[in-house]
């Protein structure tokens, strides 16, 4: 499929009375803008044709939820108000997606990890918005307490996994499909529960946004399996996070290429 095919897809899908279509050839990007709301979007045509590949129609279905839901949230919120603590959940992003919004606004942000980042969220039903310092106005609230919010938010999301064994290791799924399933790394108590079933390494994998999964790895077999697993979700995810896994340990998150450098850099001290 190509640029202008998909275009035309989407112009099919979603009609072309409520959108105006703007397609930027040199980034291979396009810009919908809502003829009644005066707001927009804009999605990336190469990672969606990328997903398409894979995907296929599933691909299409995606994009497609993903936009009315979008727009259904602005509209929501231009004449709702629906601005509530209540309602803030954190969000886990790679390191390198955008510090602001389009509109030049700050998001509000907290360090995680060298390979991820912590943004907020308000819940808006079927989406979210991330939030910026501009929103902290209308929520009438710090940075802080929207931290301190979604701290508490993530502890009730459910934790329900689905487990499956692969060459004698043992891997558990998380996938709510809620939009939240990767922020359930900030579940401190789940985690802890988690390494209590544990016989092996515990390793942690955040790759795209609807999915968390724990490995229980119990031999180098099981090392080789994680990363050809990550790098598969990684690769057909709608929000990529990171394709790198982490070991799991007296609640720290430590980069699994680290964890080997530094057993390569024992044996070679033994020797």
């Amino acid at each position: 499929m190509k640029a202008n095919e998909l275009i035309n897809r989407l112009k099919e899908r979603l009609g072309e009375e409520r959108f105006e279509y703007k397609y930027n050839r040199e980034k291979n990007e396009l810009r919908l803008e809502h003829q009644t709301l005066k707001l927009g979007m804009t999605i990336n045509v190469a990672d969606i044709l990328a997903k398409y590949e894979v995907r296929k129609e599933k691909a299409i279905e995606e994009v497609v939820y993903t936009i009315e839901q979008t727009f259904e949230a602005m509209e929501l919120e231009k004449n709702e108000g629906i601005y509530d603590l209540s309602n803030v959940y954190p969000i886990i992003r790679s390191t390198s997606f955008p510090l602001q919004s389009k509109e030049g606004a700050s998001f509000i942000t907290t360090d995680h990890t060298a390979e991820t980042r912590i943004f907020y969220a308000l819940d808006l039903g079927n989406t979210y918005r991330l939030i910026d310092e501009n929103m902290l106005e209308k929520l009438t609230v710090s940075a802080n307490q929207i931290r301190e919010a979604a701290r508490f938010a993530v502890k009730k999301l459910p934790t329900n996994t689905k487990k499956d064994e692969v060459a004698g290791n043992i891997f558990y799924f998380l996938n709510e499909n809620d939009g939240y399933d990767a922020s359930r790394i900030l579940n401190e108590n789940f985690l802890k529960e988690m390494r209590g079933k544990i016989e092996g390494d515990m390793t942690i994998s955040v790759p795209h946004q609807d999915v968390l999964i724990i490995g229980d790895i119990r031999n180098e077999v099981g090392y080789d399996v994680l990363a050809q697993m990550t790098m598969h979700f990684f690769t057909v995810g709608m929000v990529p996070i990171t394709s790198l896994s982490f070991v799991y340990e007296n609640g720290d998150l430590e980069p699994i290429f680290i964890l080997a450098k530094n057993k390569l850099e024992k044996e070679q001290d033994k020797e």
